[in-house]
């Protein structure tokens, strides 16, 4: 089957894929209610299966970044089109990423086609640059909006050539 050509077709992420004000009890449980999401968005053909591609990469290496970031990616069989599901924590529920700054209060899951290893590292750089930058993580824990913060993430990603 085509990819779609039209590239609004091809967001890495939509509002539906974003979880404002989230309560996880752990990382597996964020990276759980995230996958639920890319599931439901028809990214993701089979849940048990990605997330425990998601686990095993999370126990090779701490995926929390400075600034609150966590960060937990995956390349499976089982990822129809490349998407990133967003989680917010709500206040007083950050996560232990592993980041050597403290836990998380943004949780980008990033989902990826096995076949597409050079689209994996790509999307991770460009994410990880631009939550680098204090202002877009700012951006993205002030929005309180799922449309906003898909808009961010995707306008961020916009020279990925997906």
């Amino acid at each position: 089957m085509a990819e779609a050509l039209d590239p609004y077709d091809a967001d890495l992420t939509t509002p539906e894929m974003v979880i404002l004000e989230m309560e996880a009890s752990d990382k597996a449980d964020a990276a759980t209610q995230l996958a639920e999401r890319l599931y439901a968005a028809g990214r993701v053909s089979n849940l048990e299966g990605f997330l425990q591609h998601v686990n095993a990469r999370e126990h090779q290496l701490a995926t929390g970044l400075p600034g609150g970031i966590g960060l937990p990616h995956a390349r499976s069989e089982y990822v129809t089109r490349t998407s990133i599901a967003v989680g917010v924590a709500k206040y007083g529920h950050a996560l232990d990423f592993g980041a050597a700054d403290g836990p998380a209060t943004l949780i980008l899951l990033i989902a990826t086609p096995a076949s597409s290893f050079s689209d994996h590292l790509e999307v991770l750089a460009t994410l990880a640059r631009s939550l680098s930058k204090e202002s877009f993580r700012e951006s993205l824990r002030r929005a309180y909006d799922a449309d906003i913060i898909a808009e961010l993430i995707n306008s961020s990603l916009v020279f990925f050539d997906h």
